[in-house]
This record gives C-alpha cells, sequence and structure tokens, in this order.
C-alpha cells in the first residue's frame, strides 16, 4: 500500500502535537480479515507506517500501540497521558466491553477519537458494515468525535480532525469558558 500523500492541509496552528494511536484486539490479525470491511492493508504494521507517515506531513508526532489485552491498554494509557496531546483509538475487539479502557480515557483529560474499519452501526450485510450486524461501542457516548466506515481511511480522517481541533484553542474550551 502506498503511503505518500498529495493533498495540502493548512494547519491554523504550529504546534507539534503528539498524538497516541491504540489498536486494540484482533487488529494485530489486520490483513487476514474481511477484504470487504478492512480491504487491502496487508498488516497492522503497514496501518502504523501509513497513520505515522501521515502525521509527519501534518506536522505531528504518531506514538503507535497495540495490544491484544485490555490490561496493557490502560497501563499505556495511565503512563502516556502527560506525554501525549490526544488519542484515537481502535478499540477493536474491545469496542462492547472495554469500561475499564473507556475511564482511563476519560480520566486522561485528552480528547479521545473514536476509529474503525467498519460502520459499526450499519445493519448486517451493509456496505462497510459487520457481517453480524451493528454492535454498541462503549466508547462513543464519552468521546470527542468518531471516524468510522471508512477503512484506514478512518484514522487518517480521525488525525486530521484532532489535529484542526487541538490547533483550534475554542474547539476544546479554554481557561475561561
Amino acid at each position: 500500500m502506498s503511503t505518500a500523500f498529495t493533498a495540502q492541509i493548512q494547519r491554523t496552528g504550529n504546534r507539534k502535537h503528539r498524538i497516541a494511536v491504540i489498536d486494540g484486539p484482533n487488529m494485530s490479525n489486520l490483513g487476514a480479515r474481511s477484504k470487504k470491511v478492512y480491504g487491502r492493508i496487508g498488516s497492522l504494521d503497514e496501518l502504523k507506517a501509513y497513520v505515522a507517515d501521515y502525521g509527519r506531513q501534518l506536522g505531528v508526532e504518531v506514538e503507535n500501540f497495540s495490544s491484544n489485552h485490555i490490561g496493557d491498554i490502560l497501563e499505556f494509557i495511565h503512563e502516556s497521558a502527560s506525554r501525549v496531546d490526544g488519542y484515537i483509538i481502535n478499540p477493536a475487539g474491545a469496542t462492547t466491553i472495554g469500561e475499564g479502557i473507556r475511564h482511563a480515557l476519560e480520566d486522561s483529560g485528552r480528547p479521545v477519537l473514536e476509529v474503525h474499519f467498519a460502520n459499526i452501526a450499519a445493519s448486517a450485510g451493509a456496505a462497510r458494515g459487520l457481517g453480524g450486524g451493528s454492535i454498541q461501542s462503549s466508547f462513543t457516548h464519552t468521546a470527542t468525535g468518531v471516524c468510522m466506515g471508512m477503512r484506514q481511511y478512518s484514522y487518517i480522517a480521525a488525525l486530521t480532525a484532532l489535529v484542526f481541533g487541538l490547533d483550534d484553542k475554542e474547539f476544546l474550551g479554554t481557561a475561561e469558558d
């Protein structure tokens, strides 16, 4: 998969934000999953490189973390909260059971964007929907935003939106609010 980006994006800020991208359980199997839903991306490492490359083009640092173990994800959030400006998470296999992860993200005080390759709200058989039909995420109700159904492009959209939000001092609130 090519990671060349040709779009010109003009940020309003110039701070080099650090964004943590977390991939949860089952994302390590990317490349072997349904091509209809997950597309042609060959592996989780390929996805990480794709997102990190786009982050460099956007002028931000992307810190990738992935695990099939909820406890490892919790530890990462706890130890990274003081050094990152925001999180992008694909909870994947923890989407419906990840309350501990959701609490840790909420407690971090950082903006959180939830991403999914599939449109998890779509009915069974819908384009980019899950084979078994829609599921309800434990994360959505406290996430700053959600990008889903756009395969790997969900990450690109989330990263762009998060960086623009961080650059806009009024978007996430100010000390005067």
